[in-house]
């Protein structure tokens, strides 16, 4: 991309309960590990390709980046399947469709709170060109992951990613200590918006929707 940052509009945080759910994601970011910062930068890095520069002006939690034709790519994000062993994701899988990505982890509070607004937004929107992709993270045991999606009927696949390393994708400014956040790519899977903190239906699916509507 560009040295200069794509024209954003930002939209704050919607009061208390985002704000309570932005620190508690951090604070078990923190007691987690640090394994975000070693993924967003090094080599691998610069690597994956792609132009997103991420940008939140005054530490805004929901981001837009329009117009359209001035938003950026994410670079090359596959990885293994979660519920099937062997079998890959990639982003590519998704060829002219708007992309959901969702930062997770079975040991998430908000994660655990979000996971029914955002199966009811895939449900709603899928018919309109719209795929979701989740992207397990820091869950060594894989089982407890796997349940966490049947246990909560999720019907979008996920990345299996315990060691974060396909986030390297997102670029070296995206904050991956966030946990849960979410990407949504438009059809040319450009970065069309970001939100650093779990989310509600009302939140969510009017975006999507305006997003997959674009001409």
């Amino acid at each position: 991309m560009s040295a200069a940052s794509p024209p954003v509009r930002v939209v704050g945080g919607t009061g208390h309960r985002r704000r309570a759910q932005v620190l508690v994601a951090l604070v078990l970011s923190v007691l987690l590990g640090g394994l975000a910062s070693a993924c967003a930068t090094g080599d691998d890095a610069v690597a994956q390709g792609g132009t997103f520069d991420f940008v939140s002006p005054g530490g805004q939690t929901s981001i837009y980046y329009d117009p359209p034709a001035d938003r950026g790519t994410i670079g090359n994000l596959t990885g293994e399947d979660l519920m099937e062993e062997g079998k890959t994701v990639s982003l590519s899988d998704f060829e002219d469709q708007v992309v959901v990505i969702n930062l997770w982890g079975q040991w998430c509070g908000p994660c655990r709170g979000e996971v029914d607004d955002l199966e009811k937004v895939y449900e709603a929107t899928r018919d309109q060109g719209v795929a979701f992709l989740g992207i397990n993270v820091r869950d060594p045991q894989r089982d407890k992951a796997q349940d966490f999606v049947t246990n909560n009927n999720v019907g979008y696949p996920s990345i299996w990613d315990p060691s974060m390393r396909s986030l390297t994708a997102l670029g070296g400014n995206y904050p991956t200590s966030v946990i849960p956040s979410t990407i949504v790519l438009d059809r040319q899977h450009r970065v069309a918006a970001v939100y650093l903190t779990a989310l509600l239906v009302d939140d969510l699916q009017p975006a999507v929707e305006r997003i997959a509507a674009e001409q």
